[in-house]
Formats: C-alpha cells, sequence, structure tokens
C-alpha cells in the first residue's frame, strides 16, 4: 500500500519490544513512547522543506538551512499526549493543537470531546500523534477535521497500527502519509491490536 512507512530501524524495533513487555512499568513505559516518537518523528519529516541562510562560524561565514514549514503537533488525547515530548525535543518551535476524541466501546466510532484549533491555521504541516492506528477511526476524524480546519500537509505517526486502521485511514484519505512503528497482525473482537502493547493510555498513565 503506498504512503504507509513502517521503521525499519534496529532502535525502534529494540524499543518497540520493551514497550510490548507487559512488566514494563509506567514510567519507562512513557520514556519508550517519548523516545519512539522522536525516532519515527525524524523519518517522517525527512522531506521537510529548508531555505537557505547565512551562518557566521568562529572562522568564516557559509551558507547554512533553516526548515521552511511551521510545524504543528496534534496528539489525539489522550494517549497521543505521551508522544509531544520526544517530537519537542527535535523541533522545539513547534506549535501543539490538542484534538480530544475518545471510541464508543459500543459501537467502536470515534466521539470528539474536545478541540482548540484556533479559526485560521497557524502551521503548513500537522503531524497527528497518536500511539495506536486500531480501527482508524479517530485518525480518519481527526484528519477530517484538520481539513475542514485549512491544513495542507498532513502526516499520521504512530507506535503501531492494524491493518484494518491502516486501510481505513488510507482509504479515506489517501493523501496522508502513515508513520509507525510496526505493523501488527490484526485487531481482536474488541477492536484492539494484537499482539499490540495493550490500551497505550492506560499504560501510560498507570490507570490499567
Amino acid at each position: 500500500m503506498s504512503n504507509v512507512y513502517a521503521s525499519k530501524h534496529p532502535l525502534v524495533a529494540h524499543k518497540l519490544s520493551l514497550l510490548r513487555d507487559v512488566s514494563t512499568e509506567p514510567k519507562r513505559f512513557r520514556e519508550l513512547v517519548r523516545e519512539i516518537a522522536a525516532l519515527l518523528t525524524y523519518e517522517a519529516t525527512a522531506d521537510l522543506s529548508l531555505q537557505p541562510i547565512t551562518v557566521q562560524t568562529p572562522l568564516a561565514t557559509t551558507t547554512g538551512s533553516e526548515l521552511q514549514a511551521r510545524i504543528g503537533l496534534v496528539p489525539i488525547l489522550r494517549a497521543g499526549l505521551g508522544m509531544v515530548e520526544g517530537v519537542w525535543e527535535l523541533m522545539p518551535s513547534a506549535e501543539v493543537w490538542h484534538i480530544g476524541l475518545y471510541r464508543d466501546e459500543r459501537t467502536l466510532k470515534p466521539v470528539q470531546y474536545y478541540n482548540k484549533l484556533p479559526v485560521e491555521p497557524t502551521v503548513t504541516v500537522c503531524l497527528i500523534l497518536d500511539p495506536m492506528l486500531a480501527t482508524g477511526g479517530s485518525a480518519v476524524a481527526t484528519v477530517d477535521i484538520l481539513k475542514k480546519w485549512g491544513a495542507k500537509t498532513i502526516k499520521f505517526v504512530g507506535v503501531i497500527g492494524a491493518p484494518e486502521g491502516i486501510a481505513a485511514l488510507h482509504r479515506s484519505h489517501p493523501d496522508v502519509p502513515i508513520h509507525l512503528g510496526a505493523i501488527d497482525d490484526r485487531l481482536n473482537e474488541h477492536g484492539y491490536i494484537v499482539p499490540g502493547l495493550g490500551d497505550a493510555g492506560d499504560r501510560q498513565f498507570g490507570t490499567g
């Protein structure tokens, strides 16, 4: 499937194995989510545009580069919050806009409960952050919101995805690149990714 990228980086594979382990405590789980988010964002932003700038080194004047794009991070609450710090370490000037969605456990459909986007877009590239791309409902709904807002370039960055969620997002928004740490086998009857890592929100915040 085009526009879907599963990381092949050894560090991502190593950290993801630790993240999956049922014995990993919340503190370490949060650290791993942050670290994996940084690695995936490094890969997802390889095509960002640059503009030349003049830099004075201790020895001479040279031509350098700076990012031309204004970056917006859009963590899907609440699990996506854990990915923000990792991305901020790479791009400290990135803006953060929160969108709150929860999955109705009966219908498995997303329900929006929070949206604080400004009236007009203030960024040129939006990175949607969510550790799990399961049914794809929340991701599709978030892209819908961002496109209505006027965002032109949108990317999804997640730790793991299920084939069903990837297909749903790709079917609704084939122009949105999907960057994942791994693609898992399937969803179970409750809409959880298998083998997965459990509930990413509960494991980060110690509420499971």
